[in-house]
């Protein structure tokens, strides 16, 4: 399973009946996970979160352990209201499941997509990583 299909499946779940089919949701996630050429581009968002102060969550999702939780106002703060609201409204849903449903697949997207360390290498593997954590700090 790609990992966008994955990230879908993982908000289907949580929004429940609504919010439409797979394939409607995986539209709206690739919208709001992807580069402007409409690449899937995990590494900004890896590095957006960091330059917030959450490098430490980040750090987990690309380790081997457990997966620390992201709050639904980080999730916002990240990808900005007006794109969360776009979201919700090509999902017929509120803004708050969209949010409670990105806090919970986001850290399962990028652990996933870490695998083998392929979004390790898109940082500049544990070195980039250790890096952008010094950044913080």
């Amino acid at each position: 399973m790609d990992i966008m299909k994955l990230g879908a499946s993982l908000l289907m779940n949580k929004l429940g009946g609504g919010g439409g089919n797979l394939d409607s949701i995986t539209s709206a996630l690739g919208g709001l996970l992807s580069d402007n050429d409409g690449n899937l581009n995990l590494g900004n968002i890896v590095s957006g979160l960091q330059e917030k102060g959450l490098g430490s969550v980040v750090g987990s999702w690309l380790g081997d352990g457990d997966n620390e939780t992201i709050p639904a106002d980080k999730v916002k703060e990240l990808f900005g209201s007006e794109k969360i609201s776009e979201m919700a409204s090509k999902l017929n849903t509120d803004e708050g499941s969209v949010l409670d449903g990105l806090s919970e697949a986001l850290p399962q997207i990028v652990d996933k997509s870490s695998s083998g360390g392929s979004l390790l290498d898109s940082v500049g593997g544990v070195g980039g990583v250790l890096n952008m954590a010094k950044k913080l700090f």
